[in-house]
C-alpha cells in the first residue's frame, strides 16, 4: 500500500513538473449571452471564430460553458504559448469580430 501511494505521488509530481514547465497558457473570455441567443452564439463561433483560429499558430483549442442563471457565456481558449497569442494583431482580431457580430445579426 506504502509503495503504491509512493509511486502514485511520484507519477504526480512529475506530471505537476511537466505542467509548470509548459508554456501553455489559457486565455478566459466572459460574454453576456441570453438564453434566447446562446444556439445563435454558439453557432457564430462556429462560423467565424473557429475556422479562424484554426489557422493561427500556437492554438491548440477552446472550451465552451454557459451558465444559464448568470446568462454569461465562458470561452477557454488553449494556446501553446503566451507568445503565439499575443502574436496576433488586433485588426485581425477586430476583422473577425465584425464576421461574428454580422453572423449573429443576421440570424
Amino acid at each position: 500500500m506504502i509503495r503504491t501511494v509512493v509511486l502514485m505521488f511520484a507519477i504526480l509530481m512529475l506530471y505537476a513538473g511537466q505542467v509548470l514547465a509548459s508554456d501553455a497558457v489559457i486565455e478566459q473570455l466572459r460574454l453576456k449571452v441570453p438564453a434566447s441567443q446562446v444556439q445563435i452564439w454558439l453557432e457564430a463561433e462556429r462560423q467565424t471564430w473557429q475556422p479562424w483560429l484554426e489557422q493561427q499558430e500556437g492554438f491548440m483549442g477552446r472550451d465552451f460553458a454557459w451558465d444559464p442563471a448568470r446568462e454569461e457565456g465562458q470561452l477557454l481558449i488553449h494556446w501553446a504559448t503566451r507568445d503565439q497569442w499575443k502574436a496576433i494583431s488586433s485588426d485581425e482580431v477586430e476583422l473577425v469580430q465584425r464576421k461574428f457580430d454580422s453572423v449573429v445579426n443576421a440570424a
